[in-house]
């Protein structure tokens, strides 16, 4: 057999060089290519992408045959530079094989294209993605052993079992931080948006409910005149109707029946009881989260329905556009207020807060920091600081926020004042129990 010229080996210790760079930066490339980009081009026709989404599909085969690849050509590297060192005659020249193809691999075959492909890996990974089915479909005999072989000792160590490959799902975690990554590619209203659906999983309706003393209802055992006052009155739609007390409800009173038998003189305390009886209440858990209430307001075909406690007890209100407003935030019709409407701008750094408002909308409405792991609203979280209903007058301060209660009824706390500020969480100013009137 004739031997190999000089100049043939190398060119043939180029072409190995080569393809220990090709194999080691198309890994890193394929490796870290982005599944969903890939995936959508796919979708628009790309061939390439198709191809490469295949590929990624089976990991074992592609990276298989570029450990292959990888393996011969270093081998072959080192054979070749060898046998030029030897052929040379000249003792020194063994350094060539020992130090210098070492260290030429490992700057430009192993460390320049794998940082390429890292700055440019789905561009990489779509020009390798040819290259790869077709080293794939030669390779496959020796992937298929080697794989084979790779599984039967992991298999035996109990290190993993071929059934047990973790797959490419992402959990709401991962969503939500390849949301928060996305960038100017996808808008902040988008984000926020995205980013509230995720979190409807984690809060109930009891986390956003209207209160149960802020239901407007209908009281049968109310004077008369006051109930027709009332009905007039009320900018909703639908009422509850009860005796006494909320928790005894008849039902539900369209206002739309109620203007009929309004405008025919024939409506009396026993026809708006009819009228309520013909809809029934609709209640729900406390701990039931935004998600389940969202389809089972879709499946009923309703729109509100009453949260109640373990024993019964109605506790609030939610409706289905409280729900909506967590993932788009507060309907308004001015762009210019503040989009909530328990809110209002005193000025410019003062705000007149009903002590109502859950505690998650004034963060979202005012990017505030109060904790949201206690009472759920302004009213309830001042009453568990203070431990005592309080006075009008009385100043608190909250993290970067001093509060001012204005208004006291029926034991809860109506109105605050907020101004912004630089305090410590939680100071209460004042007198030594902790509590002080400014």
């Amino acid at each position: 057999m004739q031997e190999l010229t000089t100049p043939v080996l190398l060119w043939l210790l180029l072409l190995m060089l080569f393809a220990v760079a090709f194999a080691s930066g198309t890994e890193v490339a394929m490796l870290s290519a982005n599944r969903y980009r890939i995936r959508t081009l796919a979708a628009t026709g790309d061939q390439r992408a198709r191809i490469l989404e295949t590929l990624l599909a089976k990991p074992d085969e592609w990276l298989g045959a570029n450990l292959i690849v990888l393996t011969l050509a270093s081998a072959g590297a080192t054979t070749i530079a060898t046998i030029l060192a030897v052929r040379s005659g000249n003792y020194y020249a063994l350094i060539f094989p020992t130090l210098i193809i070492p260290i030429l691999m490992l700057v430009f075959c192993e460390l320049a294209p794998k940082i390429y492909a890292a700055i440019r890996v789905d561009a990489v990974a779509l020009m390798a993605a040819p290259i790869y089915r077709v080293m794939v479909k030669i390779a496959r005999p020796g992937v298929s052993l080697a794989n084979w072989a790779a599984y039967r000792m992991l298999k035996i160590f109990g290190v993993i079992k071929k059934s047990n490959r973790e797959t490419t799902q992402l959990s709401p975690e991962e969503l939500r931080m390849i949301v928060n990554e996305s960038g100017p590619m996808v808008p902040q209203r988008h984000r926020n948006m995205l980013l509230s659906i995720l979190d409807l999983e984690r809060t109930t309706v009891n986390d956003i409910m209207i209160p149960r003393q802020e239901i407007s209802g209908i009281d049968l055992e109310n004077d008369w005149e006051r109930i027709l006052e009332q009905l007039r009155q009320t900018p909703h739609t639908r009422l509850p109707v009860y005796e006494g007390d909320i928790d005894n409800m008849i039902g539900l009173l369209h206002m739309k029946r109620v203007a009929q038998e309004l405008a025919r003189g024939a409506l009396d305390r026993e026809k708006l009881r009819d009228l309520a009886l013909q809809r029934e209440p609709y209640f729900v858990p406390e701990a039931a989260s935004l998600t389940v209430q969202l389809a089972n307001f879709q499946r009923s075909r309703r729109r509100f329905a009453f949260v109640v406690d373990e024993y019964g007890d109605i506790l609030g209100l939610v409706t289905l556009e409280d729900i909506l407003e967590e993932i788009v935030g507060e309907f308004t019709t001015d762009p210019a207020t503040i989009s909530h409407k328990d809110i209002y701008r005193e000025s410019n750094e003062v705000y007149i807060v009903n002590a109502s408002a859950t505690i998650r909308a004034l963060n979202r409405s005012l990017a505030w920091q109060l904790p949201t792991d206690g009472p759920k609203t302004l009213n309830g979280l001042l009453l568990e600081k203070l431990e005592t209903i309080p006075t009008a007058g009385i100043t608190v301060e909250m993290g970067e926020l001093e509060m001012e209660v204005l208004q006291i009824t029926d034991n809860a706390i109506r109105t605050v004042r907020v101004r912004t500020g630089n305090a410590r969480l939680l100071v209460v100013k004042g007198t030594t129990d902790g509590i002080s009137e400014t």
